[in-house]
């Protein structure tokens, strides 16, 4: 298996990218294609004391990066040879199973719709970051913070987030809950109480497993695999996590400083201290899948360090082999009928 690389794409490209390829070539045992900048990439390597190139991995040269300030809507029209546009590219002919970049997520998400293509019948391909909850983790899949949304949109991201769930982290029955203000049919707006119609039948019918509206607090309690959620809602739960985790670990950490009874405190829970902060750490998931793109696609955090690409390429790596794509692939009719029944 070949994970194509875009080299120069986030805030420490390439040294980081290139010390975590090679972190992911030996952890998970695949190939490494490079594309970026060859002197800069080789430059890299050497400072990670590699002064040849490892077998199983290669560069491929390009002359252009896409920049954070690029229109996602024009820059691969305006650039032609970006590392991020020509690895989609390597992707959409085969050389490659799936792409890994750390690179704008507009520009990423767009290039992947255009140059990858969606697979056909989905409307939107849709981002499914995973959050951590009490008893593991969720997917959680919207929108996206800008876009339209529609009950359309919504009901076919449930089955979306159900496949992946079910492929990717291996569920056999993934529990797909609504992110409301309430659990009552009553609560939210039209958008979600006409959602919720069209998820509860799809339920009954034996499509899902919908559980109904689920609250952030009882999501976040473990209380369903998929969340469902419009783009505002979605980025304010995700938004939150990431706030709150940062607060809980600042939190700890200071009451342990206090004095030396809670500093020897500390050294006797420091496992489970350890177990939380990497519960909550966005490193150790690697990336966010898109998800409805007809190939495996995977966006590392802007600010990704050598273990955030490293986990990237193993999440990438267990996409592709999950068999995801070929569900979505011969579940589109059912989404089609579902919205159609329900539509009347």
């Amino acid at each position: 298996m070949k994970i194509i690389i875009d080299a120069m794409g986030g805030d420490n490209a390439p040294l980081e990218i290139v010390k975590g390829a090679l972190a992911g070539q030996k952890r998970w045992g695949v190939d490494i294609a490079l594309t970026g900048d060859t002197v800069a990439i080789l430059k890299a390597l050497e400072s990670c004391g590699q002064t040849d190139l490892p077998k199983g991995m290669e560069i491929v040269h390009t002359t252009e990066t896409v920049e954070m300030c690029d229109d996602p809507a024009t820059v691969f029209r305006r650039k032609k040879d970006t590392s991020m546009g020509v690895a989609l590219q390597m992707l959409r002919d085969g050389r490659g199973d799936a792409v890994v970049s750390a690179g704008s997520t507009g520009a990423l998400l767009t290039g992947a719709t255009l140059i990858v293509k969606r697979v056909r019948g989905i409307r939107r391909a849709a981002m499914a970051p995973l959050i951590p909850t009490s008893t593991g983790k969720a997917v959680l899949i919207d929108c996206g913070a800008n876009a339209e949304c529609t009950p359309e949109y919504l009901v076919q991201f449930a089955y979306l987030g159900s496949f992946y769930a079910r492929r990717a982290l291996g569920l056999e029955s993934p529990r797909v809950g609504l992110l409301n203000i309430g659990a009552e049919d009553s609560k939210g707006t039209d958008l979600q109480k006409e959602t919720l119609r069209w998820l509860r039948a799809a339920g009954q019918a034996g499509h899902l497993n919908f559980i109904g509206n689920i609250e952030a607090k009882e999501a976040i309690k473990g209380g369903c695999d998929v969340i469902v959620a419009d783009g505002f809602s979605g980025n304010i739960l995700l938004k939150s996590m990431e706030g709150t985790g940062s607060l809980a670990g600042s939190a700890i950490k200071s009451i342990f400083r206090k004095n030396l009874l809670t500093k020897l405190a500390a050294l006797a829970v420091m496992p489970g201290l350890n177990e939380f902060k990497a519960m909550l750490d966005p490193n150790k998931v690697g990336g966010t899948a898109f998800i409805g793109i007809s190939a495996p696609v995977i966006k590392a955090h802007g600010s990704s360090n050598a273990e955030t690409l490293e986990n990237a390429i193993g999440q990438a790596k267990a996409v592709a082999e999950s068999g995801l794509i070929s569900d979505i692939e011969s579940h589109i009719e059912l989404m089609k009928v579902e919205k159609e029944e329900n539509g009347k």
